[in-house]
């Protein structure tokens, strides 16, 4: 069986508590009782003494009948709770009792009375009050406290006329003072009933609060979190969980909300995606179909222009019609690498001639372009195994994107190699153009996103972000509005043995 964690909160809670709450009532009544018990034994000790100052000019002379008399006057006091007073000589021998039947039997010295002397081995007069007070039932069951007092054997006893003792006998005899304990069970009994009650309602108390706090902080939280993951399990992307930043439950069900906002949004551009890859199927295939009747009318319209050079009129038609043929023929192209890239050939490549090789290709549009190129190729650059043609491609992309972010009024690019992280080869291509604002940064490498309106496709990039995963490598890009851009490309080294370098500085 099941219990929810709320209730094993409270549970454990409530346990936890009455075993403090239950130690602590212990402890205070035990406490209580110690206390209400020495202040009764401090009476009973002072009564003692009382007792014996008012009788010792008695005891002095030897008048017994007084003697008799003031006993029974003060064991007759049964309001203040006196049971019993007497006195018995070292023997044990009672010789003066409030209760009369008792005079002259003698005590036995394993007795209650005789036993705190004869147990400690030490003379009477020497014990503390503690250790001459014990408690003990009467016949009718009442606790009863007695203390004993010891009558020590004082000079005028031994030098009076009346009667003498031996001056070596330090000890007469003893009082004995009994006064019931029935006031003090009741104060006790009172005292356990009012702190037993009082910890049964702290407990209760307590109880209830922490079911009251477990329920508003614990349990409906949890509640909702439970309730919202059951909605979201069954398809509902749309629920929310109310949010309390006060403590940790809501902050998780703040989490839970913002993690189902990011759950709709990446199912919407799943969705997105699958649309964009059925159309993209359909526009690769449409491509190739285009691309043969393209074909024909760009072979057409090239003859055509050769015939007619003559004509300057429709020779100029015919330029028109060339060069849109050709564009819409690399636009093509362009998608049609992007729905279907080819596997790389690898093979050890060394990516100095790489980088050559695409200079020489566009050397011809940047000079037109007025930009002032840069090689800073590391000579001691380790090869790596790559489609030569397909890194050719990537860089040649990104030395065009780097002259049409130029523009014609000139400027410069900078193409570098140089060795990367763990153990991987880098090809950089800096730009000081207009720079690619940040917003667009996360973007530029999607299919037809493009920053150059019209002019662009926005396939190149696309393309060369392809072949860079293709090759287990990646194509990165820094750029600042006003200060240009940096493309990245990583890839992993054939050396086995090339040892990590340190990521160096961006190109200045």
């Amino acid at each position: 069986m099941r219990t929810r964690i709320g209730t094993r909160l409270i549970l454990g809670a409530g346990l936890a508590t009455a075993t403090v709450i239950g130690c602590m009532a212990f402890v205070i009544l035990r406490s209580q009782t110690a206390q209400l018990l020495a202040e009764r034994t401090r009476s009973a000790d002072q009564l003692s003494e009382t007792i014996k100052s008012a009788t010792h000019f008695d005891m002095l002379e030897n008048r017994r009948e007084n003697l008799h008399r003031q006993i029974r006057a003060v064991g007759g006091l049964q309001e203040e709770g006196i049971r019993k007073v007497r006195v018995f000589n070292k023997e044990g021998r009672i010789m003066f009792s409030s209760a009369s039947e008792e005079i002259g039997t003698s005590l036995d010295p394993k007795g209650e009375a005789c036993y705190a002397c004869h147990a400690e081995g030490r003379p009477l007069e020497k014990l503390g009050i503690q250790a001459r007070a014990r408690t003990f039932r009467a016949a009718d069951g009442t606790r009863v406290l007695g203390v004993i007092n010891p009558i020590p054997n004082e000079s005028s006893c031994s030098t009076a006329s009346c009667h003498a003792h031996s001056s070596k006998q330090s000890l007469l005899g003893v009082l004995d003072v009994n006064v019931s304990l029935a006031e003090v069970d009741q104060e006790i009994a009172h005292s356990r009933r009012v702190i037993s009650v009082s910890a049964v309602l702290a407990i209760l108390g307590g109880s209830l609060m922490l079911w009251w706090l477990n329920r508003r902080l614990v349990v409906r939280p949890v509640a909702a979190l439970v309730e919202g993951t059951r909605r979201v399990s069954a398809g509902d992307l749309t629920v929310t969980i109310p949010e309390n930043d006060k403590h940790e439950l809501g902050k998780l069900a703040k989490a839970f909300n913002a993690m189902i906002r990011n759950l709709a949004d990446t199912q919407n551009q799943l969705a997105q995606a699958d649309k964009l890859a059925s159309v993209g199927r359909l526009a690769a295939g449409v491509a190739h179909e285009i691309n043969n009747p393209l074909t024909g009318v760009l072979s057409y319209a090239s003859l055509l222009r050769k015939r007619m050079d003559h004509d300057a009129s429709a020779c100029e038609d015919l330029d028109v019609i060339v060069r849109e043929t050709v564009r819409c023929r690399g636009i093509i192209r362009g998608l049609l690498d992007f729905a279907r890239p080819a596997a790389p050939a690898r093979k050890p490549t060394d990516l100095n001639e790489v980088v050559r090789r695409a200079v020489s290709v566009v050397m011809t549009q940047l000079s037109l372009q007025k930009v002032d190129l840069s090689l800073d190729l590391d000579p001691d650059l380790s090869t790596v195994s790559a489609d030569g043609n397909q890194i050719q491609q990537v860089v040649v992309n990104l030395l065009l994107n780097a002259a049409d972010a130029i523009g014609n009024e000139g400027g410069r690019i900078r193409a570098a190699t140089r060795p990367g992280p763990s153990a991987s080869m880098e090809i950089l291509v800096e730009d000081g153009g207009r720079g690619i604002a940040a917003e667009d940064l996360p973007r530029i490498f999607e299919p037809f996103f493009t920053t150059k309106g019209n002019h662009g496709t926005g396939l190149g990039l696309a393309v060369s972000w392809g072949i860079a995963e293709a090759h287990g490598g990646s194509l990165e890009v820094q750029s600042e509005i006003g200060k240009g851009t940096c493309f990245t490309l990583r890839l992993p080294s054939t050396s086995d043995s090339e040892a990590s370098s340190p990521i160096l500085p961006p190109l200045t």
